[in-house]
Order: C-alpha cells, then sequence, then structure tokens
C-alpha cells in the first residue's frame, strides 16, 4: 500500500495561537489537539507529535498495534516528565489520533489506529464516510447511552467535555484497532475545530467530489473558516493508492510534513 498525504493547519478565528500539532510523514499520520491554559497546550500537542515522529522509524519491522502502544506511551510519558520540570505546566494534556499506514508487520490492505480524546479519524470507501475513532467525551457517552441524539450533541454545553487526553499523570489507555482500506480510499485525521463547525454530510461531500488532495485538504479548512472556527482548525488527508500506480521508491522518497504548533506555529 501507498498513501499520498498532505497535512493543513490553521490558527482559526477566536484563539490567539495555535494548539494543535500535525505531522504527514511516512508511515504515520497524526493529529494533536492540546489543551492546559497559556502557553501549555501548544506545548504538549508539540509534545506528542515529536514523541511519535521520533518513534516512527521503531515502527518498521514492529507488531503494528505494539508500536502504537508504544508510541502513544512515549508520548504520554514525553508530557509528564515536562509537566514535573515546570510546574507552570501542570496540568496540560492533549489528544492524540494517530494512523500508521507502513511496516513489514502490517497486514496487506489495512492501517493500524491508535486514538485518545476527541480529535477525529474517517475513511472514506466507496463515497461514504465512516468515522472510525470514538469521540472520548462526555456528551459522547449521554450519545452512546441514548440520553441525546449526536444532532444534539453538537449544540451540548458540555460537549468540550474530554474524558481521556494523553496527560503523563496515568498510564495511556487509548483505543487500538486494525482497520482495512483500499485502492481508492481516503484517510482523514482531524481536530474538532472543523467537527465542531462542519458536518459529517459537507465533510464528506467534500471528499467525495474533490479528488486532488491538497484542494481537498485546503477547502476542508476554508470550511472550518467559513463556519467561524473558533477553535483551530488541522486536517490530516491520505489518499490510498494501489502500489502498481506509486511512483518508484515513493515511499522512501516522501516527505515529512510538520503543521500548527509541532512546526513552530504557536503564539
Amino acid at each position: 500500500m501507498h498513501v499520498r498525504y498532505v497535512a493543513r493547519s490553521d490558527v482559526g478565528l477566536g484563539r490567539e495561537g495555535n494548539e494543535d500539532a500535525g505531522i504527514a510523514a511516512p508511515y504515520v499520520l497524526a493529529v494533536a489537539d492540546g489543551m492546559g491554559g497559556h502557553a501549555a497546550g501548544e506545548v504538549a500537542s508539540q509534545a506528542a507529535v515529536y514523541a511519535i515522529a521520533q518513534s516512527a522509524p521503531a515502527i518498521v519491522d514492529a507488531s503494528p498495534l505494539d508500536a502504537m502502544m508504544s508510541m502513544l506511551s512515549a508520548a504520554n510519558e514525553q508530557i509528564g516528565r515536562m509537566a514535573a520540570e515546570k510546574p507552570e505546566q501542570e496540568g496540560m494534556g492533549t489528544t492524540a489520533t494517530v494512523v500508521l499506514t507502513g511496516g513489514s508487520r502490517l497486514p496487506r490492505g489495512h492501517i493500524a489506529l491508535g486514538h485518545i480524546g476527541d480529535s477525529r479519524g474517517y475513511l472514506l470507501s466507496g463515497g461514504e464516510l465512516r468515522q472510525i475513532t470514538n469521540d472520548h467525551t462526555f456528551v459522547q457517552t449521554l450519545v452512546d447511552d441514548a440520553q441525546i441524539t449526536p444532532s444534539e450533541a453538537r449544540t451540548h454545553p458540555a460537549r468540550s467535555v474530554v474524558t481521556k487526553v494523553l496527560q503523563g499523570q496515568h498510564p495511556v489507555e487509548p483505543d487500538l484497532a486494525m482497520v482495512e482500506v483500499d485502492p481508492g480510499d481516503r484517510i482523514l485525521l482531524c481536530s474538532d475545530g472543523l467537527t465542531d463547525v462542519v458536518t459529517d454530510d459537507v465533510i464528506e461531500w467534500t471528499l467525495a467530489t474533490i479528488s486532488e488532495t491538497e484542494a481537498a485538504a485546503d477547502e476542508l479548512i476554508r470550511l472550518g473558516l467559513h463556519g467561524g472556527a473558533p477553535d483551530n482548525v488541522t486536517v490530516i488527508l491520505a489518499d490510498v493508492v494501489d502500489l502498481d500506480d506509486a511512483p518508484p521508491d515513493s515511499n522512501g522518497a516522501a516527505p515529512t510534513y510538520l503543521v500548527g504548533a509541532a512546526a513552530g506555529e504557536t503564539r
């Protein structure tokens, strides 16, 4: 399997700085949305993405889900160390949604998914969009218990209350899964700055109708801004391409994109 990928991040219209961070690189895609007050959220998301990036070379020969757990644990521990060194950053944390797209032990036609928090992962397959992550939020528990509807969740006053993040205070407990993909599918990772203001139907239409990877990612950012973008908006988009259609040595020559706090785009 080969993927063509792009990363985009915008500070949005309601924030002074960018507390999102993202990476798109050979074998790994990730988005992190930091929290924790002034100058701390961006530190946590940046630390998580850097830890994931540093762990990426080791995943090539590892069991995919074991590698994912190791990457997220390393990110969690790094955030804990940084918070211990600077008391003013105590309590900072970040979401993390990560996809592994390569490695010798990754089954053909699959990606490995790791997720904690409310940054989302989606898969567009056959023109239909499917959310492949489950939000770790108080509001999602209400939806799961049928106390409110998904449409009511979009405007619920507690929709930003996250129940699990990388915070360095406890061992990490992410959701881990293998997801089957086919050539022509699209993988989208995004912060809630997009999904809070753009509906799944609009995301589906955008990804199904704009074929060029960069143009589709740019349009999602534009839609987030058009929707008011009270938060940072980050998008990682990857198109699954059959190996027969991939250029020679494409994975080895593929670039690494860092966006948001991971690229120093903070305050």
